[in-house]
This record gives C-alpha cells, sequence and structure tokens, in this order.
C-alpha cells in the first residue's frame, strides 16, 4: 500500500533527481529562479542556496539528519528563503558559490550550503553541517541580519569584491616555449607518489588528464621515469578496490592512499575520462589490462548507463538500503556459499582476506597483481584462468543482480556526454571495435537532434523528454573535441563542419577579457548570477579555457584561420605561470603546450583506400599528429585535401604546419616520414 508523503513542495515540479530527492522534505525549498529572490525582497529575509547532486552521499547524510526533520525545516522556513541547485545541471551557480565558501573557509565542498543576500551576494557558506550545528548557525545568522543588516550587507561588499579580485587575469605572461614541458613534468613528479601511483594525498582521486600529459611528455622525450609512474598509476587503479572488479567501471575515488576503499558513486565523467586514458595507454604499451579495463568499463556503460536513445546518463549513487557500497562489498560466507570448491583460488585472486577486509565483515575485491602474474604463480595457463574469472564474474553478477541496486541519475548532460563519445572514439581507434565508433555516432546525432538549436545554440540538459538550461563554455568545448575526434576516425566533414560552428559560436557569445583572451562560462545569454566567472584551473575535467584552446589550435590546422591559432597561443601564454608552479591543475594547458611547442604532423590519406589506412594509423601512438583525408574527389572546403586527388592511386600527405612532403603510398613510409 503506497502513503502519501506528509510533506510537498515546489521542486515537485522539477527533473532533476537531486532535485526530487528534496520534493518532500518539510523545507519549503524553492528551485532556483527570479521568483525565489522576490520573495526573499518581499520577506527581507536573506536566502539559502543549498547546492548538491544526486550520488553526494554527505549530502543525503544532510539531508535526513537536517533537511528531513521537523524542527529544523521550521527554522529554515522562518528565517530564510531556501533553494535547491544541482550542481550539475546550473554549474555556473555552484562555481561562483564554492569560489565564495573558498574565500570564506579556505575549503569546500558538498552538500554546498552559502547564505546570500536577496541581491544574490554571498554572506557566509560552508559545507556539511551536524544539525546541532546547523541549527546554531541558522539561529546566529538569522539574528545578525535582523539586528543589523548594514553590517551583512558591507561584508557582502567586500566579499563580492573579493571575488572580482580573483577573477581578474594579468596580460598574456611570456609564451610556453619547449622547455616549458620538462619544467612542468618536474612538478608533476613533485606531487606523484611513486609507491601507489597517481598523487601523493589521501583521498586518491583518479586525474586522467594527469596520466595523458605524462603519456604525451613520454612520448616526445622517451623518458623512462615518465613511462615508470604513468604505468604505476594505472596499474593500482586497474588492481584497486576503485575498480569495479566484477562489472567494471571506476568509483568516483578513494578514500585512502591505496585506491582500496573507494567512495562507492560512480561518475559518468570519471569513466569516459578513464576509458580514453587507458585506450592510449595501450596505444602505446600494447599491456592486456590495459585494454580488457577499456572492454569492460564499456561494458559497464553500455549495461547500466547508457538510454534507449543511447545517450549517456550522469551518475549512479554510492549507497543501497541506506548504506555506502552496500551492492558492491561481499562477506566471506556469502561467496563460499556462492563458489564452493572454487573459493579458495578466488580468495587469493581477489585478496578476501586482511588485504581486502574493509569493515563490519564486508570485503572489497582486489588485485595485487595482473592475470599472467597470477596465472603463473597458480601454475594455470592463462587461458584456464581467463575461463575461471569468467566463471566467477558470471556467478557473481548473477547474485549481484539480485540485490536493491543504487539510484541511477537518468538525466543526460551535453558535456559528460561529449567526453563518453570521445571515450567510445578513443577505444575505436585502440581496439578496432567497430561497435565502439557506432556508439559514438549513434550519440553524437541524437545529442545534436536533442540539444542544438535553430540559432547555433546549445541546450545542456536533457532529462524525462525535455531539453532546458543554455549551454555552458564546457559544453562547447567538449562536444567540439568530441566532433573533432569523430571527425578523424570517419573523414565526414560534418562532423568537422559541426565543431567548428559550435567554436564560433563561442567566439561571439562568450565574450573574451581583453586582457587575458579566456572566454566566460555563461554566454551573453545567460541570464547572470552576480558574478561572470571564467574556468582555467583543470579539475577532474578539463577546464572549459584549456579544452577551448586546444580545439582551436586543431580548427586553424584544419581550416588555415590564423585568428583560431593566435588565440590558442594568447590563452596558453595567459596561464604560463600557473602552469609551470601548479601542473597537475594545468594538466590540459601542459598538453596543448606539447602540442603547440613540439613538432606536430598533419596526416592527410586522399584515394580510394584512405579509410582502410586510416585504420592503420589507428593502431601506432601518434598523439601529435592531426589526421584528415577523403576517400572521394568530392569537393571539400579544407585546404588540407584541394589538389591532391589522382585517380587509381591513395596518397598519404606528411606535413607540418600545412607544409607537406612528397606523398607516399603506404603506411610504413608514412611512419618513417612522422619519425623525421
Amino acid at each position: 500500500m503506497t502513503t502519501t508523503p506528509k510533506f510537498q513542495n515546489s521542486l515537485i515540479h522539477e527533473t532533476s533527481p537531486y532535485l526530487l530527492q528534496h520534493a518532500h522534505n518539510p523545507v519549503d525549498w524553492l528551485p532556483w529562479g527570479e521568483d525565489a529572490f522576490a520573495k526573499a525582497r518581499r520577506e527581507n529575509k536573506l536566502v539559502l542556496i543549498s547546492i548538491g547532486y544526486s550520488s553526494c552521499h554527505w549530502c543525503h547524510v544532510m539531508e535526513k539528519g537536517s533537511f528531513e526533520l521537523e524542527a529544523t525545516a521550521d527554522l529554515m522556513n522562518t528565517h530564510f528563503v531556501c533553494i535547491k541547485v544541482d550542481r550539475e545541471e546550473r554549474p555556473d551557480i555552484d562555481q561562483l558559490y564554492m569560489a565564495a565558501v573558498h574565500l570564506m573557509t579556505g575549503q569546500g565542498g558538498w552538500p554546498l550550503n552559502c547564505f546570500v543576500l536577496p541581491d544574490k551576494r554571498p554572506v557566509y557558506g560552508g559545507t556539511y553541517f551536524p544539525d546541532n550545528q546547523w541549527r546554531l548557525l541558522l539561529q546566529q545568522l538569522s539574528e545578525a541580519y535582523a539586528s543589523d543588516p548594514e553590517r551583512t550587507m558591507q561584508y557582502a561588499t567586500e566579499l563580492a569584491a573579493g571575488l572580482t579580485t580573483a577573477e581578474t587575469w594579468a596580460a598574456p605572461q611570456r609564451p610556453v616555449v619547449r622547455a616549458d614541458l620538462d619544467a612542468a613534468f618536474k612538478r608533476m613528479q613533485a606531487h606523484a607518489d611513486p609507491v601507489e601511483g597517481g598523487g601523493n594525498r589521501a583521498p586518491k582521486f583518479p586525474m586522467p588528464g594527469n596520466s595523458l600529459f605524462l603519456l604525451r611528455y613520454y612520448h616526445l622525450t622517451k623518458n623512462n621515469d615518465c613511462l615508470k609512474q604513468l604505468r604505476l598509476t594505472l596499474d593500482k587503479m586497474a588492481h584497486g578496490g576503485i575498480y569495479d572488479q566484477l562489472g567494471g567501471g571506476f568509483a568516483r575515488y578513494s578514500t585512502d592512499s591505496l585506491w582500496k576503499v573507494p567512495h562507492f558513486e560512480k561518475m559518468l565523467y570519471d569513466n569516459a575520462q578513464l576509458v580514453s586514458l587507458y585506450s592510449e595507454a595501450y596505444q602505446l604499451t600494447q599491456d592486456p589490462l590495459y585494454a580488457r579495463i577499456v572492454r569492460e568499463t564499456l561494458a559497464f556503460i553500455k549495461r547500466d548507463m547508457t538510454s534507449s536513445e543511447g545517450l549517456f546518463y550522469s551518475a549512479i549513487d554510492a549507497d543501497s538500503e541506506g548504506e555506502e557500497g552496500k551492492y558492491y562489498v561481499w562477506k566471506k560466507e556469502e561467496l563460499i556459499a556462492l563458489l564452493g570448491n572454487e573459493f579458495p583460488l578466488f580468495s587469493r585472486l581477489f585478496n578476501v582476506n586482511e588485504r581486502g577486509y574493509w569493515e563490519h565483515a564486508n570485503y572489497i575485491l582486489l588485485r595485487a597483481t595482473n592475470d599472467a602474474a597470477f596465472a603463473a604463480k597458480e601454475g594455470l595457463s592463462d587461458a584456464a584462468l581467463a575461463d575461471q574469472i569468467q566463471g566467477f564474474k558470471t556467478v557473481l553478477m548473477a547474485a549481484r543482480s539480485q540485490r536493491p541496486t543504487p539510484m541511477l541519475d537518468e538525466k543526460v548532460l551535453v558535456s559528460w556526454n561529449a567526453l563518453m563519445i570521445k571515450g567510445y572514439v578513443d577505444a575505436y581507434r585502440s581496439l578496432g571495435d567497430a561497435s565502439y565508433l557506432q556508439a559514438a555516432l549513434e550519440a553524437a546525432d541524437e545529442l545534436l537532434k536533442r540539444m542544438l538549436q535553430a540559432d547555433g545554440s546549445l541546450l545542456r540538459v536533457f532529462n524525462k523528454g525535455m531539453a532546458k538550461v543554455d549551454g555552458f563554455l564546457d559544453d562547447y568545448a567538449c562536444l567540439a573535441d568530441a566532433l573533432l575526434a569523430l571527425y578523424s576516425c570517419t573523414f565526414n566533414e560534418r562532423w568537422l563542419t559541426a565543431a567548428k560552428s559550435l567554436t564560433d559560436y563561442v567566439l561571439v557569445h562568450f565574450p573574451i577579457q581583453a586582457s587575458s583572451s579566456m572566454y566566460y562560462y555563461t554566454s551573453d545569454r545567460h541570464p547572470e548570477v552576480v558574478l561572470r566567472q571564467t574556468e582555467t584551473q583543470d579539475n577532474v575535467i578539463p577546464s572549459s579555457n584549456s579544452m577551448m584552446a586546444r580545439n582551436l589550435f586543431q580548427l586553424y590546422l584544419y581550416f588555415s584561420e590564423e585568428v583560431y591559432k593566435n588565440q590558442a597561443a594568447c590563452m596558453l601564454a595567459s596561464v604560463r605561470d600557473q602552469l609551470l608552479e601548479a601542473t597537475p591543475w594545468y594538466y590540459n594547458w601542459a598538453i596543448l603546450a606539447s602540442q603547440m611547442t613540439a613538432v606536430f604532423y598533419e596526416v592527410v590519406i586522399v584515394g580510394a583506400k584512405a579509410d582502410s589506412l586510416r585504420k592503420e594509423f589507428n593502431s601506432h601512438y601518434l598523439p601529435n599528429t592531426l589526421m584528415a583525408g577523403t576517400a572521394t574527389d568530392e569537393a571539400t572546403d579544407l585546404l588540407l585535401l584541394q589538389g591532391r586527388w589522382q585517380a587509381g592511386r591513395t596518397f598519404i600527405y606528411v606535413c607540418r604546419n600545412q607544409a607537406c612532403l612528397l606523398p607516399v603510398e603506404t603506411l610504413e613510409a608514412a611512419l618513417d616520414l612522422l619519425k623525421t
């Protein structure tokens, strides 16, 4: 029998899973919008902006510990206008108030709770609060605003000035040069864990971009220390508890320094970028572990995070049945009952022992070594071990499927879907599986059909049949990057033209700061908050400006428009000091530097065999190479292709800065030219 919830607020009309989670709180939550701020002005109240996302563990904890309590809700409703924001739908709001909380407290995170004036200027904020602290804070803030509003407004003015100063960029610095890459690598090494890989801290977050920079730096320098650190990180993550050893896919982060105990939520953006990383690493090393991680992670994406339209969902919660990780961990007795006589081998393989023990008699499955080493130790052939592992997974996945599943956040975000499209393309390049390219093509078609507007703009969010929210800079930058990748693997100029159109839209509608050539995160048509911000520091996802700069550099090579190249160079010069001082957080700029300061090739394939030759190139790791081509003599706007067709012949042109060597007709001959 279904019971009617006791409470219902305005969030009941939203589509965001996170907002709907709070629709039956006793708090009178409102969605972000002018109506909420007009109410605050009428009632002369401070506004609480509470920001989180559907798979945020501590967001759930604060909801249960405070927002579901009637006494706490009464305090909030009486003294504040309360707004709930899904940070994944509105990252612009999240960025602004996160910056404010960082200025006030020196730290941030989610849930993010920021108190603002009715004019949206922040006055105080923090992250998670236990209920006794939360109620005390509510009382203190309401009393302070009622007794001395001028002081509160003065603090808001000072804080807004601080935020404005933080957004001020100096003029472009000295151009980045080749030697700067060596300094950037040394800075990256200073932050590395030489034993467990990744960064030298706990918790440990996968930072795919850091490893992608190491891949490119090794390609340029053949520095063995670089390759050693890269492979250490990839191996440790693949063998750790952060990787779902049964079902594939990576959790958000490891709570320790060993990659052992994950925070069990799974995010699309992590898995998309890790597919790209392991795909590139496989191209370089041909390590079968990396190929397996790619295949298993994409199987997880297809099984658990792909919509009927071929688009990709955002996240899977860490919790089920009110417990974090319950869906993924195992009791020893349960494993023995399921595996019988096979349990001893399984326990040695997946460390059902002190190494894998977590808490409350639960074990996290993890590996200590790769398949070949384990098979040799156990006296098994590689094929016999592979059969054993598949048998283990079949039994345990069937058992796990009977458990209550964690909540799935079904909203589709353009930027994250674009990262996943790029992941599929990279997997296709590396492994040659045509189904991966097909998945990327179908998703790109669907995304453009649903999210690209007639005026060339993008919407950001698709959920419950509805597309909404004007796109942000990361939506344009990520999608253009994915479309450029699709062109390089299909030679279909539709994708290249679409990438150029998205980029040109940004040049017009995301005004550039004249002093630094950076782009605002919001367009000129987007509803303003308090301050339009620029995003330049790379985090788990590369910054939208660094992605824009890399797209501009590629588009210059395709279309020979100097404005693109000059803009990319100016943007890179603007962050030179930050790149050298904090490389792990400017890794995508460092990757751009590796493209713009080292030798970069354009490979042009023209002729009936263009597609087959392109596929042959895919098996080689050539990160400083851009691909273009055509299998027909149809007219093209690309200068790289014009005047190169000869009937009955297929030529490969190796070019640098659009100046080409004499054509060759075989992959081997072209690869020799790429070494010159």
